[in-house]
């Protein structure tokens, strides 16, 4: 990573995720020395906020959020990135706190950010991506779900609702997060639209995702429901501009 990027704050997401805050923490550590770690917990019931408060007090370069309770993992990284440009960062980071991404990859993310890139996404399904240990309905469901955001938005992505991710501040100001209101995968994609509508670059770094050993994944109906109409909704808001762009 070119020192040029600046400060680096990866923000880790959390709920009921005690048993693999110790190790995403210390392998992110160990990846990326430099960078400070932000734990956004959402007052989990199993005591991962206690434990994350632990390891910050024999760490000065992680940090905890405790936020009221469970608000969904589109306001929680809402908050850690308004956390962290508000403490000056110039790079927010992205990544789930079960280890199915795999902190080794986070510099390739930023060498994506030093050579131009206004955002990196780690995806698994560009040239060099894969998927490990993920039964395959989840698989079909995921890569189903990026085909029918690209017929729907019209997005050059491959793997528009990854979680692993780098900004820098500067994409996250300039698309505005005071009315995010998407949650789940949907979020990811929001934030994807956002920043290639206000012309910024992005690029897609290939990572293997590998399925969690510990605890329980968070998807659920509700969370695809609300990716398939929001989806539909900008689809459709934003037909009159595909067209005028591709009369030109």
């Amino acid at each position: 990573m070119e020192p040029t990027l600046g400060r680096v704050l990866i923000v880790v997401p959390t709920y009921n995720e005690r048993g693999n805050l110790p190790m995403i923490t210390g392998r992110l550590r160990a990846a990326l020395p430099e960078a400070d770690i932000l734990i956004a917990d959402d007052n989990s019931p199993d005591g991962t906020g206690e434990a994350a408060d632990a390891i910050a007090a024999e760490d000065p370069q992680v940090h905890v959020l405790h936020r009221p309770g469970k608000q969904g993992l589109g306001a929680a990284y809402i908050a850690g990135f308004r956390w962290g440009l508000s403490h000056g960062y110039d790079v927010l980071v992205q990544i789930d706190a079960d280890g199915s991404h795999q902190p080794e990859e986070l510099p390739r993310l930023l060498e994506a950010l030093s050579q131009g890139a206004d955002l990196a996404i780690g995806s698994r399904y560009v040239v060099g991506g894969e998927v490990v240990n993920w039964p395959w309905s989840r698989e079909f469901l995921s890569r189903g779900g990026n085909i029918y955001t690209r017929i729907m938005l019209g997005l050059p992505i491959r793997d528009a609702t990854a979680g692993f991710r780098a900004y820098r501040a500067a994409t996250l100001e300039k698309i505005g997060l005071d009315d995010v209101q998407s949650q789940g995968y949907c979020f990811q994609v929001d934030l994807t639209l956002r920043t290639i509508r206000n012309g910024l670059r992005v690029r897609e770094v290939p990572i293997t995702f590998v399925e969690r050993t510990v605890g329980a994944s968070k998807m659920n109906r509700a969370i695809m429901a609300e990716a398939l109409w929001r989806i539909a909704a900008w689809g459709v808001t934003g037909l009159p501009a595909r067209f005028r762009r591709n009369r030109h």
